[in-house]
């Protein structure tokens, strides 16, 4: 049926008044404080079209340097405007603890960006940090040990595919945690389905994708007007489709008796405890298994790229490893506090190459000042990791690989004991206050224990060609999105020694007949 002009003229009309409307209500500080510094915008659209579409926190960061004046500005904030609504940019570890931590009653809230949240997610989240608190972590390591043996075997024999190996290593994980299954292989199906679905939500997750996120009247167009809209609504669907099913085939497991304990049957057993229904359920687990797939195989791949560009790092470790494992077993979680080395490699590369690179943002739910700057109710904070994790007060070097600022006095950031320090916990690498990452203590664990092992078993190296010439290796080459990691690259991965290799193949064979899914294997 076609629709009348007048119709569709009056609906512009009504959306023009409205974004006209909403971008000129601008904040004022009340006496005695100041707005925060920041690049000047355009009429109606303010610094939307400064802000580069890809890996925006490399600009920001730009501005935060050509913006922060200390000497003129008290406090070390920038601000953008967004057709209208507030961006304040944390380019300080020390401010965003002091706001988003210290005052999180205020800053624990996030924008619920129209696109991501209220067509896609949901937002529902009560279960996680049930799932995922430090004293449930320490139970999953018998998992993460039968996973890294599984995938340090793989990486070994077919190192091209590491990008798979890492990926299975951290989906295969999560799906034995929240479903009790086994992945098979780095091209398995559902992994493949799943990890497809994983980038869309990534994907609707940054901000910026959809016009409706900086404009939210435009939520109020009907789906016929609003195609966004119908998209949306469609990748919901699938993603809760799969989740559904994944939460429909552990009940109908535990009404036959043989479900294996996992995230899913704690939800079954005690969905009168979380109050939550069965797809705000599967919502949960299944929002886990998205938040850990992607997140620790990225860090990994980051890695492997640090060790690529700094040999004399690989050799360190495997000097600190050498000492505590011999060449007769594969270092253990028993291992790791006498490793503050592979600790420190682990923290830096999360410094050095953060994940969430642009930070995840928080949302001001009252008017604020913080060292004279007047931060207004209904502004977005934007911790830029990438800027924190280059403040040179806290990293001096920031952009060397220095696993050392963690293991020596002479840098602001050592802590002792080395048994206990260096550690991940409430590291801005995963966020700040309430909002923190909840999976937090399993990724720290998983990525310990991967990087003493690959480093216990393997050489590290650039690769060559046919006539002896090394490939290039960018040093920041990196995907698009919300999460990013490093696209593929090419390097040279051999095993240590003949001995080594055997120790390995041996606990792959131990771990595939005690895997207490091993009746699982051939029911996908």
């Amino acid at each position: 049926m076609a629709v009348s002009p007048i119709i569709i003229a009056a609906a512009v009309a009504v959306t023009a008044f409205l974004v006209f409307t909403y971008i000129n209500a601008g904040p004022k500080p009340p006496k005695g404080s100041q707005l925060p510094p920041g690049p000047p915008g355009k009429l109606l659209i303010g610094n939307l079209a400064d802000i580069p579409p890809l890996h925006s926190w490399l600009k920001f960061k730009e501005w935060g340097d050509k913006y922060v004046n200390r000497q003129i500005c008290p406090c070390p904030l920038f601000r953008l405007n967004i057709a209208g609504r507030e961006q304040y940019i944390v380019s300080s570890e020390k401010i965003a603890n002091d706001l988003l931590r210290e005052r999180g009653n205020i800053y624990s809230s996030r924008e619920q960006l129209p696109a991501a949240v209220k067509l896609l997610s949901d937002d529902l989240r009560k279960l996680m940090h049930q799932l995922c608190k430090a004293s449930a972590a320490a139970t999953y390591q018998p998992t993460q040990i039968l996973e890294s043996t599984r995938m340090l075997y793989d990486l070994i024999k077919k190192p091209e595919e590491y990008e798979g190996w890492f990926e299975r290593y951290s989906s295969g994980l999560i799906f034995r945690l929240g479903f009790g299954k086994v992945m098979k292989t780095n091209n398995d199906p559902l992994l493949k389905r799943l990890l497809t679905e994983l980038h869309h939500v990534e994907r609707v997750a940054s901000p910026g994708q959809y016009l409706v996120d900086t404009f939210p009247v435009l939520m109020y167009l009907p789906d016929w007007l609003a195609p966004f809209k119908r998209e949306l609504k469609g990748l919901h669907r699938e993603e809760l489709d799969i989740m559904r099913g994944l939460l429909h085939d552990v009940k109908r497991e535990m009404e036959a008796g043989k479900a294996p304990e996992c995230w899913e049957k704690t939800f079954v057993e005690g969905m009168g405890e979380y109050g939550l229904t069965e797809d705000q359920g599967a919502y949960v687990v299944g929002t886990l298994f998205e938040a850990g797939a992607g997140t620790t195989a990225a860090a990994m791949m980051s890695w492997v790229l640090g060790m690529v560009h700094h040999p004399e790092e690989m050799k360190k470790l495997q000097q600190e490893i050498d000492q505590v494992v011999d060449d007769a077993r594969l270092p253990e979680f028993e291992d790791i506090p006498r490793l503050p080395r592979v600790r420190a490699v682990a923290k830096e590369i999360l410094r050095w190459r953060p994940i969430s690179a642009g930070g995840i943002p928080h949302f001001s739910t009252k008017n604020d000042i913080y060292n004279g700057m007047y931060i207004p109710a209904g502004t977005n904070m934007h911790p830029n990791q990438w800027a924190i994790h280059r403040d040179p007060a806290l990293y001096p070097d920031p952009e060397a690989f220095k696993p050392e600022r963690w293991l020596e006095p002479s840098w602001p950031t050592y802590k002792e004991p080395l048994t206990q320090y260096p550690n991940v916990t409430n590291y801005s690498a995963f966020g700040f206050g309430r909002r923190i990452c909840p999976g937090m203590h399993i990724a720290e664990r998983s990525l310990y224990i991967q990087i003493a092992r690959i480093a216990w078993a393997c050489n590290i190296s650039k690769k060559r060609d046919a006539n002896g010439k090394e490939f290039n290796v960018p040093l920041y080459d990196y995907c698009d999105g919300f999460n990013v990691q490093p696209n593929f690259f090419h390097f040279d991965l051999q095993v240590r020694s003949e001995q080594r290799w055997k120790v390995v193949e041996e606990a792959y064979q131990r771990g595939m007949e005690n895997d207490p899914l091993k009746n699982r294997w051939d029911e996908r």
